[in-house]
């Protein structure tokens, strides 16, 4: 039975598990390493530790449609609204461009179950803290290392991870790769930012009209959100009714600009987390303070500059970069 790896547990990676079981004709052992602690990527969805009812979006707040899409990939999104996966949004996002044939959707259970869904569907060996450093061709097969533990052997790699990171690994992987294609892979550019969630009290009351904002007149802090409020679950009634009506306490989601977060890259979470409380302060005065916070650095948060470039040795072993 032939070996597949996918490195990367985000969007790309678990939909491409899932297709992959889905659609090759014979059985295949399907694994997927992924660096971090859970699932997710860019779509991360993050638990209060106080409560891990209590969730927030860091990544992805939302997912928009276009009507070219709509067309092309219907059926997923036909299947993730039949399963309550995603759900119309329906919550006011105050300075939200909207273009014609548009539609945004939300994920009730948190952006992250999109991608576990697509885990669950591919029925992949999932391996987390899982950070692959060298592969290498060895007999036909590729030899995977990780940063601890003994090195796997693979019929077919799929690496998914942003391309900076592709182009820092070492071993044979780095000579498949032509000249031509190192310059089209170096020009693909990312944004970098960080996200702030705050997790609350039950019963502590946020009175704000909307669920999200993006904020025009702040260097710091480019976007917030209620996020129980932008998904309509949970403690909307914490600040809505009653506040004494749930258990879970709201949440709340901080992005900063892009200048912020570029400026302060190198900088310690517990600097800049402070900072982004200053900022919040003069927008949201009064704000009381969470009883957890978590604070994440997107160092690659969205593609500014795409390319898309497949390299394949043999008609058995091949390794496939794609860059969305």
């Amino acid at each position: 039975m032939a070996r597949v790896l996918i490195v990367g547990a985000g969007l790309t990676g678990s939909l491409c598990a899932a297709l992959i079981r889905k659609e090759l004709p014979r059985p295949v052992h399907l694994a997927v390493w992924d660096e971090a602690g859970d699932s997710g990527g860019r779509m991360t969805t993050a638990r209060s530790p106080c409560n891990p009812e209590s969730t927030v979006d860091l990544g992805a707040q939302y997912i928009t449609c276009t009507p070219h899409y709509a067309q092309q990939h219907q059926s997923f999104y036909v299947d993730l609204l039949a399963l309550g996966i995603l759900k119309p949004l329906t919550s006011p996002i105050e300075g939200m461009v909207m273009k014609e044939g548009d539609c945004n959707f939300v994920a009730p259970q948190g952006v992250s179950s999109i991608i576990k869904h697509y885990l669950d569907e591919s029925g992949a060996d999932v391996y987390f803290r899982h950070c692959v450093t060298q592969i290498n061709l060895r007999n036909d097969k590729w030899e995977v290392s990780k940063d601890e533990g003994p090195p796997e052997l693979f019929d077919i790699v799929v690496l998914t991870m942003p391309v900076p990171q592709i182009l820092q690994l070492q071993g044979d992987v780095a000579n498949l790769i032509s000249k031509c294609q190192r310059q089209q892979l170096e020009s693909v550019s990312y944004s970098s930012r960080y996200a702030l969630g705050l997790f609350y009290e039950a019963g502590t009351k946020i009175d704000v009209p909307w669920a999200g904002q993006y904020i025009t007149s702040n260097p710091c802090i480019r976007f917030i959100s209620i996020d129980n409020k932008k998904r309509n679950i949970g403690c909307v009634l914490v600040f809505l009714i009653t506040p004494e009506s749930s258990e879970i306490g709201p949440s709340l989601v901080v992005h900063t600009t892009v200048p912020f977060g570029v400026t302060h890259l190198e900088h310690s979470t517990e600097a800049v987390q402070e900072l982004i409380f200053q900022h919040l302060e003069d927008i949201l005065p009064g704000l009381p303070r969470p009883v957890a916070t978590k604070c994440q650095k997107w160092r690659h948060s969205q593609v500014g500059c795409a390319s898309r470039i497949r390299t394949c040795e043999t008609s058995s072993c091949c390794a496939h970069v794609d860059v969305p």
